[in-house]
């Protein structure tokens, strides 16, 4: 398995809210989302310019029995900083 260079992976628990920091959530409660879609992640990182790739047969490791996906997106700063921003992205995509 080689880890993709120049790519951050961004798994959905990371932004979710109903998932607490232990759980691996990494961004701050008022700034994540009820449940996160594969597709809202790939969405706000495209709109941010990350040029996300979808792998929706993994699995997060901790929860290695739930078939969660994840998106890997281009490096472009910290993995909290831009995990927010998609949060953020998802939040103004789901109010509009």
């Amino acid at each position: 398995m080689m880890k993709d260079k120049g790519k951050l992976v961004i798994w959905p628990t990371y932004i979710d809210q109903t998932r607490s920091r232990s759980e691996g959530r990494i961004v701050a409660k008022k700034n994540s989302v009820k449940e996160p879609q594969l597709q809202e992640i790939k969405k706000a990182a495209q709109e941010l310019g990350l040029n996300p790739e979808v792998e929706a047969e993994k699995a997060y490791p901790r929860f290695w029995w739930e078939v969660s996906g994840r998106v890997l997106v281009d490096d472009k700063g910290p993995k909290s900083v831009i995990a927010k921003q998609i949060a953020s992205g998802i939040k103004k995509m789901r109010s509009s």
